[in-house]
């Protein structure tokens, strides 16, 4: 009982600020110039791969501006390669079945990638998430035009990363990261629990007749993130409590109704969406390290405003499905870090296991 009030008090504690706000902004300025042009060229429902290349922006926040620029390129790749993966399961037709194979597959390739490079924020999440999203909306443009929105979007926001370089113009070419990589056993085994829990949450979604089970894919990668079992769970319990919330943002605005800002705009649906996605990312980068709660009550509309931008679904059966996904797939991410650290606990230690967990929790 105690250990659930403890996890309980962190759904209403602040981190401490860290000039998010100039994170925040340099997020925005990246999402909202691709996304913008591509509602002035009449093609919103493209934004989406606007808005995952721009996601580039996410990474190297606090780094200096040579290493955020080696950071970010190496992000953008990183990002663009779910992209791309996602965009050719859709053109090819695969889903259910094939998309959880192919989405838990990856996803321990990209956790043995995010770690060797140290990216931040940890894991592959954002990877997954955006090969997930592109699979599950019909692509109606060339496959290679779709990457090079991507691409764009996410050299754009490496330009706004960097940009602040011009002021100092200063250069050390002996600067480094000063996390080193994890040791290869740690490597394998978050390779393999990112396996496990995507693929199990998949068959699930699959199973229970989803429309959308990569909802539920990303969010059992979210507990995998944590440095500890504490928190593992708490950015799980973050997760569920966060996406209601976010669904509730979402249900006035896809709803009819007197509070939807909708209605107030008439034949200009696209934009007031557009725009919304462009405000709730500015917010979602504003508490991405304070507060990973607050941060999934934005977040949550960025993914489905944009998705509906993309392919427009039934608004309850959107902010439905989304909400049972995420409880299921948070859940079986929780349940994996226990059962493999249980696993773990009974095996010799890893001497390397503490000052690992000490970096892991310095650096999320």
């Amino acid at each position: 009982m105690k250990l659930v009030r403890r996890h309980v008090r962190t759904l209403h504690s602040l981190g401490p600020a860290s000039n998010d706000h100039l994170a925040a902004f340099r997020v925005a300025v990246s999402v909202a110039v691709p996304s913008l042009a591509l509602l002035f060229l009449g093609r919103p429902d493209l934004i989406i791969y606007a808005v995952f290349g721009a996601l580039t922006g996410m990474y190297g926040r606090n780094e200096s501006h040579q290493l955020r620029l080696k950071h970010q390129t190496q992000a953008a790749l990183f990002l663009l390669s779910g992209v791309a993966v996602g965009v050719l399961l859709s053109v090819a037709h695969i889903h259910s079945w094939g998309l959880v194979l192919v989405e838990a597959l990856l996803a321990g390739v990209g956790s043995m990638v995010a770690d060797r490079l140290r990216l931040r924020p940890n894991g592959p999440f954002f990877g997954i998430l955006a090969l997930g999203a592109c699979a599950s909306v019909p692509t109606t443009i060339p496959m290679l035009a779709a990457v090079l929105i991507c691409a764009g979007s996410a050299a754009f926001s490496i330009a706004v990363g960097f940009g602040g370089w011009i002021r100092q113009r200063a250069w050390n070419p002996a600067t480094m990261r000063a996390a080193a990589p994890l040791g290869r056993q740690k490597t394998m085994v978050h390779a393999a629990r990112y396996i496990l829990a995507v693929g199990a949450a998949g068959a699930i979604g699959v199973l229970s007749g989803s429309g959308h089970p990569h909802w539920a894919m990303a969010a059992a990668a979210v507990p995998l993130a944590g440095a500890d079992l504490p928190s593992s769970v708490h950015r799980g319990l973050h997760r569920i409590v966060g996406t209601f919330l976010g669904l509730a943002i979402v249900a006035v605005v896809l709803f009819p109704g007197p509070a939807s800002p909708l209605q107030f705009f008439p034949g200009q649906e696209a934009a007031v969406l557009a725009i919304l996605v462009i405000i709730f990312q500015f917010t979602t980068e504003l508490f991405m390290t304070r507060h990973y709660g607050l941060a999934m009550v934005s977040f949550t509309p960025v993914i489905l405003l944009m998705t509906q931008l993309a392919f427009p679904e039934d608004p309850l059966l959107l902010v439905t499905e989304r909400g049972v996904e995420t409880l299921v797939g948070a859940a079986i991410g929780i349940l994996v870090v226990v059962a493999v650290r249980a696993q773990r606990a009974a095996a010799a230690p890893d001497p390397g296991e503490s000052r690992d967990r000490q970096d892991l929790t310095a650096a999320s």
